[in-house]
């Protein structure tokens, strides 16, 4: 049968070769995948709209933490564990990290790949010689140096919200998993910082090349969005990344959601594919150029089992620097489903809103 993916996180990046793979030696289950891309604020918008038509003609969404969110929130998506635990038992040999990110699906995700994330801040060291190491120095670089610090909508960006829920961590704040309750140090940090900061991109695509332009100076990073970009030559490969005192990595993770409706032989042929993608001669694929560095989300993958291609652009430009920081800093998962769409809800109201 064929299958129709919708991609709303750019994981057809890390998973095309995954899926490929998986047609060529297993053309008795899935003759077919054909693929499209679409943007995660409208992919909830777009599922319900033909569900409730009837006509859903969407078998599986690879989707960020942000459609995650916004698609278990509003009952879009089927559940997949524990129902279908004996049909996805590579799902038991997730890292920790990943472990912890998978609780976030609530049962209603298969978690596909996995990094370390940020917050990081990307530079040009030929116009921030000396750049900033604590919060209260960034704030004060960009007040000095107002338009020239740029970070991405949170709710579209992995950067923008990587950003969002490190901040807690950085500042001290009372609750870093409680946006609402937990976060006065963090929202009045964003409301000063917003006064300086360049306009909110779109997406993230538009601060690197803002940056790599020099129309900014320093934006909001991680560590894919921090070689994948200097790997496609959108930022030179002279940009360096810094952390802030009190980092904590707030990890990521993309997953493959089943929307409602989907019948029960193409469900079937979903759980054989992502079973098959959960191997870890499939996960080597997602170390990819960069772009969700490292990228596999279950044990027992090293950078060698990689394509080549992948391996040469990690050697070129990875940073020695990364090993040491996710082995020395603590690493926190990202927030829930539902504090996320309060915590992006809060910022579009309380800072965007305040910029226009």
């Amino acid at each position: 049968m064929t299958l129709n993916i919708l991609d709303v996180a750019g994981n057809l990046q890390l998973t095309q070769g995954m899926l490929d793979n998986f047609v060529k030696e297993h053309a008795d289950i899935v003759s077919r995948i054909t693929t499209s891309t679409g943007k995660a604020p409208d992919m909830a918008g777009k599922l319900k709209a033909q569900q409730d038509a009837g006509r859903l003609d969407i078998d599986l969404v690879l989707t960020g933490t942000d459609g995650l969110s916004a698609g278990i929130s509003q009952n879009l998506f089927t559940r997949m564990t524990p129902d279908f635990d004996s049909r996805l038992s590579n799902m038991k040999n997730y890292t920790d990290p990943a472990m912890k990110m998978q609780e976030l699906a609530q049962g209603y995700g298969v978690e596909l790949v996995q990094y370390p994330s940020g917050p990081l801040l990307a530079y040009n060291p030929a116009k921030v010689p000396n750049p900033p190491t604590t919060a209260e120095e960034l704030l004060a670089w960009a007040k000095a140096n107002p338009g020239r610090f740029q970070y991405a909508v949170p709710k579209n960006s992995g950067p923008g919200r990587t950003l969002l829920m490190g901040l807690p961590y950085i500042l001290g704040d009372v609750d870093p998993k409680s946006p609402t309750t937990g976060w006065d140090k963090t929202w009045a940090y964003l409301k000063e910082l917003g006064q300086y900061t360049g306009p909110y991109e779109a997406g993230t695509t538009n601060t690197m090349t803002n940056l790599g332009k020099g129309t900014v100076d320093m934006v909001a990073s991680t560590t894919g969005w921090d070689i994948n970009p200097r790997v496609l030559g959108t930022v030179p490969n002279t940009t360096k990344i810094t952390t802030l005192k009190g980092f904590h990595w707030v990890t990521d993770a993309q997953y493959a959601v089943v929307p409602k409706g989907v019948n029960s032989d193409k469900l079937s042929a979903i759980l054989s594919l992502l079973q098959d993608m959960l191997t870890p001669q499939q996960q080597a694929i997602a170390f990819d150029k960069g772009y969700f560095y490292p990228g596999p989300a279950v044990k027992g993958v090293t950078l060698d089992m990689a394509p080549q291609a992948s391996q040469d652009a990690i050697a070129r430009f990875g940073r020695p620097e990364y090993d040491a920081l996710i082995a020395n800093n603590p690493q926190e998962s990202s927030l829930p489903a539902e504090q996320q769409v309060i915590a992006f809800s809060k910022w579009d109201l309380e800072i965007g809103a305040a910029k226009k």
